[in-house]
């Protein structure tokens, strides 16, 4: 099997660890993305502790190593599970078609440093998803459940992004590069991605430009009751349909 035919593809695979990843494009060449690794937890801390990061997240406050803990295993498991469908179907599928899956199993960002080490610096990740513009409760349940039944590949199913990056990182541009590599090589021909939605608090201008940048649509802000640390906090919703 050539590596275009791979389950894996278009993903690469470091030769030492045999580690997925995927390479931003010059000039963010040095930035990585991969599964979540063991080890993660103590950086994630540091993160979810600046508060140019977490005011814009759905995260306690102060963010403790359970909590650490608990959000990477979750992301590893979930990591783990694409891998291992896609490695399954590489033996089922041995000359194609390439399997739907339903999100990304290279969510992590990694800087790669002079010396080939690298440094876990933010998260982008798929999910289905949550229709938190549904502001009737019913009838986002109904629809969330709708939307979970779909077969992976499914056109319709709409998924959702969210994502985050350390702040001695903001300002580069390489969440916009991270964003508009997983949609064109992945989320499109690896999921069947043909609507995704973000949720941002309102006043979240980074994010906001992140995804226009991405063809992403402010289509406006709603309030439908969501509190984060004890305030009330309004979202701004964005939709991207190819």
């Amino acid at each position: 099997m050539t590596l275009q035919q791979s389950q894996l593809h278009p993903l690469e695979v470091n030769p030492q660890t045999g580690e997925p990843f995927l390479r931003l494009p010059a000039p963010h060449q040095n930035i990585i993305i991969t599964p979540p690794r063991e080890g993660d937890q103590s950086v994630l801390m540091q993160y979810m502790s600046d508060p140019a990061v977490y005011e814009w997240l759905a995260r306690p406050v102060p963010y403790l190593p359970e909590d650490a803990d608990s959000q990477v295993q979750l992301v590893i498991q979930h990591s783990d599970a694409i891998l291992e469908y896609l490695r399954k179907s590489e033996e089922g599928f041995p000359n194609g078609p390439l399997q739907f899956v339903d999100a990304s199993p290279v969510p992590h960002l990694r800087e790669v440093k002079e010396d080939a080490t690298d440094v876990f610096i933010g998260r982008i990740q798929f999910k289905r998803g949550p229709f938190e513009e549904v502001l009737d409760g019913a009838e986002r349940k109904r629809t969330q459940e709708e939307n979970a039944c779909k077969q992976a590949g499914d056109p319709t199913i709409q998924f959702a992004v969210g994502y985050w990056l350390a702040a001695s990182h903001h300002g580069r541009g390489i969440m916009t590069s991270a964003m508009g590599l997983l949609i064109s090589t992945w989320a499109i021909p690896r999921m069947g991605a043909r609507h995704v939605v973000a949720y941002t608090f309102a006043g979240n201008i980074g994010s906001k430009r992140v995804l226009e940048r991405n063809g992403f649509v402010n289509r406006g802000s709603f309030d439908n009751g969501k509190m984060v640390r004890g305030e009330k906090k309004i979202i701004t919703f964005f939709e991207w349909k190819a």
